[in-house]
C-alpha cells in the first residue's frame, strides 16, 4: 500500500496570462510535515490550494488516499470537494479567518456542528481542543479578547477538531513575532506529526520551514528543489 497520503502529478494552473502552476509533481507522505517555501508569485499558494480541493487545476490530477481507499480529488464535484475539506482536510490561515462575533468555543465548535454534531457535544469537544493548546479559561472569550498567538491557536483548534488527517497551513505564522510565531508553530507541529497527522504549510520563513521534515521549494510555478528540514534530522 502507498505510504502516501497526497499524490499530486503534472498540475498546471494559469490565471488570465500569468501561470501559476506549471507541471507540477509532488507526493506528501503520510504524517509527514512539509513546507513548500518560494517568493511572492512562485505559485506555492496556489500549488496548496490545488492539493486541498480549494482550487481545480487546469491540468492534472490530485489524489487523496483516505480510510475508506483513493479519491481522485480533482474528478469529484464541488459539492464533494466541499464535504470532503469538511471531513477529511482541516486549514490554518495567516489572519486565522476566525469569527469575531463568536468565543473561542464557538469558533471550535461549529465545525463540528457544520458536520452535524449537536451544539453541547460540539462545544465540550471544542474546550478539550483548546485546553490541549493551553487555552484553558479562554473558551469563552470573543476573538477581539485574544492575542494574535491565541488566535492562532483557536484556529489550529478548529482545524482538527473534526478529526481531519491532513492539515493545511497558509502562512499560519506571518502576521505573529518571532516568539509567539515559534510557540505557535511548535503547538500546530504537536497537534498534528505529534499525533500522527500530516501537515502541509506555505510559508515564506526559513526558520519556520526549518521545523518541518521535508522542505520543497518553488520559483515561477515550479518545484526547483527539495531539502530534509530539522524534524526529519532529529528523527
Amino acid at each position: 500500500m502507498s505510504s502516501f497520503v497526497i499524490e499530486a502529478s503534472g498540475l498546471s494552473k494559469s490565471f488570465g496570462p500569468t501561470r501559476a502552476l506549471a507541471g507540477v509533481d509532488l507526493s506528501v507522505r503520510t504524517g509527514e510535515s512539509l513546507a513548500i517555501m518560494g517568493a511572492s508569485g512562485s505559485g506555492k499558494t496556489t500549488l496548496l490550494h490545488c492539493l486541498a480541493g480549494i482550487t481545480r487545476p487546469d491540468a492534472g490530477t490530485v489524489g487523496f488516499r483516505s480510510g475508506t481507499g483513493q479519491v481522485e480529488i480533482t474528478g469529484l464535484s464541488e459539492r464533494e470537494c466541499s464535504r470532503l475539506r469538511r471531513e477529511a482536510f482541516g486549514f490554518v490561515f495567516q489572519q486565522g479567518l476566525l469569527i469575531p462575533e463568536l468565543t473561542a468555543v464557538e469558533n471550535v465548535a461549529l465545525a463540528l456542528m457544520l458536520n452535524g454534531m449537536p451544539r453541547g457535544r460540539a462545544e465540550q469537544h471544542g474546550r478539550g481542543w483548546l485546553a490541549a493548546l493551553g487555552l484553558a479559561g479562554m473558551e469563552d472569550r470573543r476573538i477581539g479578547q485574544l492575542s494574535g498567538g491565541q488566535a492562532q491557536r483557536v484556529a489550529i483548534a478548529r482545524a482538527q477538531v473534526t478529526g481531519a488527517s491532513v492539515v493545511f497551513a497558509d502562512e499560519p505564522t506571518g502576521a505573529l513575532d518571532s516568539t509567539t510565531s515559534s510557540e505557535v508553530m511548535q503547538a500546530l507541529l504537536d497537534s498534528t506529526t505529534g499525533q500522527g497527522r500530516t501537515l502541509v504549510l506555505v510559508t515564506h520563513d526559513a526558520s519556520v520551514a526549518t521545523r518541518c521534515s521535508r522542505i520543497v521549494d518553488m520559483r515561477d510555478g515550479r518545484i526547483v528543489g527539495e531539502r530534509v528540514g530539522a524534524a526529519e534530522v532529529a528523527a
